[in-house]
This record gives structure tokens, sequence and C-alpha cells, in this order.
């Protein structure tokens, strides 16, 4: 497995603990989100100017669309954010998610064209098994009554994850810490936006002073600088260097790693469809990549039985 993959697989990883740290802040989900992308801004943007090595090389300057791209992806993906919080309020947890978790297919989808990706029989249809088992892993916080404006929002976060992974595949000359530091910007300006407009329309009240009074720091710091700064570090830096179809299919194994976190961190029981849900995108994920190189060695041992015989 190359570097790009493990540092990628580690930050699904961290992102499918945002739930459990987020679950000790007491405030709206937007101010947390606010506290991610700031605190994860400002700490890739330090270790980038800290370093006068790293301020001799950026490339930026040198590739000024490339970096345009870098800022774009973020934003999209701050937006995507943004979307899927709102959903929850209307759809729930279950729902939103797994219309989040369709941004994926909309990239395998599109691959072919935007990218040359070739989808093979094998690579298809382990993505299937991913799907179904993300939706097995996910569907159980599913339910409710359905409002078109909670699907509307889910949709519009899956289209913007979309966003965020055609314009990351654009990058090729910046990469490391100044990557991920200019994404982050442009998620901290999306939400930025976002919450002055709400702040203008008077549809978003502050935090209170008793809610400020008893906020747990650890947990925003953690969420700010290590699951958000630490991850998109991991996450933007790796996706460049891997192929489109493994960043859809692995992209899964968040969901994933929620639900076992939550299993093993909070005790919260897993279900037989979370169970088979589980395997299905292991099992799926690992098809997608190695079906292919299976194929062709079964059909090289079938050429030597024949040419034998």
């Amino acid at each position: 497995m190359s570097n790009a993959s493990k540092k990628y697989l580690a930050s699904l990883v961290l992102f499918g603990s945002n739930g459990i740290v987020a679950s000790m802040i007491d405030l709206p989900s937007i101010f947390i989100v606010l506290a991610r992308v700031t605190l994860g801004a400002a700490l890739l943007a330090g270790v980038v100017l800290a370093s006068r090595r790293n301020c001799a090389n950026l490339q930026a300057p040198s590739h000024p669309r490339e970096a345009l791209y870098l800022l774009v992806s973020g934003a999209a993906l701050g937006v995507a954010w943004l979307f899927l919080f709102e959903a929850y309020r209307y759809v729930g947890v279950g729902t939103a998610s797994l219309l989040f978790y369709c941004g994926p297919v909309i990239v395998m989808v599109l691959s072919p064209v935007l990218f040359g990706t070739r989808l093979t029989a094998q690579k298809l249809l382990g993505f299937a098994a991913v799907i179904c088992g993300a939706f097995l892993v996910v569907g159980g916080g599913a339910g409710g009554a359905i409002q078109p404006m909670g699907i509307f929002l889910g949709a519009m976060s899956a289209v913007m994850y979309a966003v965020m992974v055609i314009f990351s595949k654009k990058v090729s000359f910046i990469g490391g810490v100044e990557c991920s530091a200019l994404q982050l910007c442009g998620s901290f300006s999306a939400v930025a936006v976002y919450l002055v407009g709400c702040a203008v329309a008077g549809t978003l009240a502050a935090p209170s002073a008793a809610e400020l009074a008893h906020l747990n720091v650890g947990a925003i710091l953690c969420i700010g600088l290590v699951n958000t700064g630490l991850g998109c570090f991991m996450y933007f830096s790796s996706m460049g260097e891997l192929p489109v179809t493994r960043v859809a299919v692995c992209g899964y194994l968040e969901p994933l790693s929620a639900v076992v976190l939550s299993a093993v961190l909070l005790g919260e029981p897993m279900s037989m469809a979370n169970v088979v849900g589980a395997c299905l995108v292991l099992g799926g994920a690992l098809y997608s990549e190695l079906g292919d190189q299976l194929v062709d060695r079964l059909r090289e041992r079938r050429h030597h039985h024949l040419a034998a015989a």
C-alpha cells in the first residue's frame, strides 16, 4: 500500500470520529463547523508560514489557476457540510448521510468523461457492493417523514462533494501542507459568508454566555486541530496521488469507521444490517481494487492450462 493510500485511509478514520467528538460540544452544528474550519485553516496556514523553507517553495504564486481550483474545492467542501447539517434538521442524520454519500457515485459516473478513467466490470461490481453496504451501515438512522427540502439539501451536499473531488483532481503542482491550507481557507471562506448572511438576515442566534462558559475546549481543539487540520492535510494531500476510482470507493470507509468507532468507544449496538453492510463495504472496496488483477491471473492460468493440454 502506498503512503498516499495510507494517509487517505487514516484521514477517513479520523473523519469517522467527528460525530463522537462533536457530541461532546454543546453548540449548534453550524458553529461546530465554523470552529473546525477556522482552527484547521489556522493550523495549516501557520505551518506553511512558520517555515522559511515552506515559504520559499510555495507553488501557488507560480500556478494561480491551480490555487483557484483548490480554493473552489475547499469552498465546495464547506458548502457540502452546510447543506448536510441543514439536511439533518429535515430528514434526520441517517437519510441525510445516505444522500451525502451519493457524492462518490457522481464522481464515479463522471470519471470516464472528466478523467478518462476506464470503468471495468470488476470496479463497477465492487462499487455496487460498497454502495449497498453503505446503505446498510448508515441506513439504520433513516426514518421519519421525508420532506422535499431535506432531500434537496442532502442531494446538494452530494453534488458539492463531487465538485470538491473533481476540482482537487485538477491540481498536480501544488501539494502537501500548502494544498491542504488553501482548501481549508476556501472552506472557511464559504462558512464565514454563510454565517454573515444568516446574521444579516437574523436567522441565526449567537451562542449565549452560559453556553460559552461550559464549552468543552478540549473537544473543540481536537475536532479543529486534529480531526480537521491533520485529517484534511492527510485527505487532500493524498487525493491528488490516487486514482479517482479509489477515492470514490474508499470514501465509503468513513461512514463505516463512524459506526465501528461508535460501537467500540460509545458502546452503541451494531445491528446485523450494520455487520453485513460493513462486510460489503470492505469486500467491495477490496474487489474494486484487486478484482482486475484477480481476473487477469485467472485468465493467465486458464490459458496456461489450455496450452499445456
